[in-house]
């Protein structure tokens, strides 16, 4: 019997949780799609380039809509068992909350796991392929639209005006086109009363007829006076426009690869493990940096050597009591002088690299340490979630969209507010990575428990009754101790 149960959970479950994770990865898709969909229409980009770049993103937003799916599929699942009383009747046959929870608590964890399989393994060749593809199609030109009356100048090196243009798009009248290909300025010009443009995949074709050409030549010198300006008439002509600066060109993704968020585990502690000898060796070299400029920083060696030698000096005839001038001469100080503040501002200069240089290896070690705990956090997030829903579910008895719906994504909310704080928190350096990535996790892990237990004692903090109760009980208190 209680393997029955354990499949009637887990078939209970499967079917919530499989339609409201898509619901949740379909919203957080589009969510991207109209952040970016300014930056995209426009650009002539075809179908199959937009599917491909939501698809790639819809991968990369799997972690977070994982563990969104899982919380609100675990309280419309034992919501609905509550509201047909089938909690009553399972408590009722003396099986515990913890026994019937067992089953899809085992079923979460594995989901868990195969969440920090995705994470580490598809999650970084996703965001290679998506950030990439993206990168490619925001910094892509937009495709050609000639408006009448405007000058357009999409096309490199030429600026182009329609005075007035046909219903059907290619029949155009009183065109001009300024020719600046050679750098001089408007020398070419091209005005035609009417023509026909003919596109294609790699070049426009003005078909232009009745007009003039004009282009000006001379030494090339704009300031040279010695100019001639040629004026060619012609009835049939064509000028063509090369259109390959419109095609979308991909870059190699190789150069992205170095990014944090393209790196799994063993990559991420290769990067950490590299940058921290590398901030060793920088905090070695600067001593070497400084030697040529300051005494102390010399070797141990030549440090006794000069030491010796100074107090040889002190001794001596040459020894001085107020100022190192009073050694030199006056014709010589101010060369003195000069070479001290070169050696100063050399030494300055060369601690100043070695800082900047330092301040990037710590920046770069943080994200890194942040990229590997996210590798665990989104994965444990799934089973703190169920955690927390299914008792709210046994708790408020309410099956279906509505009241479900609502707690779900409050608690998801206030799960991703504290996670993405504590992650600015570990960016800024004010808190350790470790302590900033599992914020959220410390803090509703408590909540978590408190829930279970009530859902264990059938505490019905969700009903308004139980609210009015406490709040009677607190007024007839008070006014006991008011009549005492």
């Amino acid at each position: 019997m209680i393997k029955k149960l354990d499949i009637l959970i887990i078939r209970s479950f499967v079917g919530p949780f499989i339609v409201t994770f898509f619901v949740s990865l379909f919203v957080l898709v589009m969510q991207f799609f109209w952040l970016y969909m300014d930056e995209l229409i426009g650009k002539g980009l075809g179908i199959w380039m937009i599917l491909q770049l939501l698809f790639y993103m819809s991968a990369t937003l799997v972690p977070l809509a994982l563990p969104l799916g899982i919380l609100l599929g675990s309280i419309m699942t034992f919501g609905n068992m509550g509201e047909h009383f089938e909690l009553i009747a399972i408590k009722a046959a003396g099986i515990s909350l913890f026994r019937f929870m067992r089953p899809l608590l085992l079923f979460i964890i594995l989901i868990a796991g195969f969440a920090f399989f995705f994470n580490n393994n598809i999650i970084p060749v996703a965001n290679l392929k998506a950030l990439s593809l993206l990168y490619d199609l925001r910094n892509s030109k937009p495709t050609l639209n000639i408006k009448p009356g405007l000058f357009n100048n999409d096309i490199d090196g030429f600026s182009i005006r329609v005075g007035d243009k046909s219903k059907d798009g290619f029949s155009i009248k009183n065109i001009m086109v300024y020719d600046h290909t050679k750098g001089y300025g408007n020398q070419n010009v091209v005005i035609a009363n009417e023509g026909k443009m003919i596109p294609s995949k790699r070049v426009l074709i003005f078909r232009l007829q009745d007009g003039w050409r004009y282009e000006e030549g001379g030494s090339g010198n704009l300031t040279s006076s010695n100019k001639t300006q040629v004026r060619m008439h012609f009835k049939r002509w064509d000028k063509v426009f090369d259109l390959s600066g419109f095609k979308l060109t991909r870059t190699d993704e190789n150069l992205f690869k170095g990014a944090y968020q393209m790196m799994n585990i063993r990559q991420l502690n290769h990067e950490i493990d590299s940058n921290e000898r590398y901030k060793k060796r920088v905090a070695v070299n600067v001593g070497s940096y400084l030697s040529p400029y300051l005494t102390l920083a010399l070797p141990s060696a030549q440090k006794d050597t000069l030491e010796k030698k100074m107090r040889m000096e002190e001794n001596s005839e040459r020894s001085y009591k107020n100022s190192f001038f009073e050694l030199v001469q006056d014709t010589l100080q101010y060369k003195v002088m000069e070479a001290a503040l070169t050696n100063v501002r050399n030494s300055k200069g060369l601690v100043s690299i070695s800082a900047t240089d330092n301040s990037i290896q710590n920046e770069n070690v943080l994200k890194y340490k942040i990229e590997w705990h996210r590798k665990f956090t989104l994965s444990f997030a799934c089973v703190l979630l169920f955690l927390i829903g299914a008792p709210l579910g046994s708790i408020i008895r309410k099956g279906g969209l509505g009241l479900p719906l609502i707690i779900a994504v409050s608690f998801f909310l206030l799960f991703h507010i504290i996670s993405l704080t504590g992650e600015k928190l570990a960016k800024s350096n004010s808190l350790p990575p470790w302590a900033g990535m599992w914020m959220a996790t410390a803090m509703l892990l408590p909540i978590a428990f408190f829930l279970i237990n009530k859902a264990k004692k059938d505490a019905q903090i969700l009903n308004k009754d139980w609210y009015l109760n406490i709040v009677k009980k607190v007024s007839a208190f008070f006014s006991k101790k008011k009549n005492s």
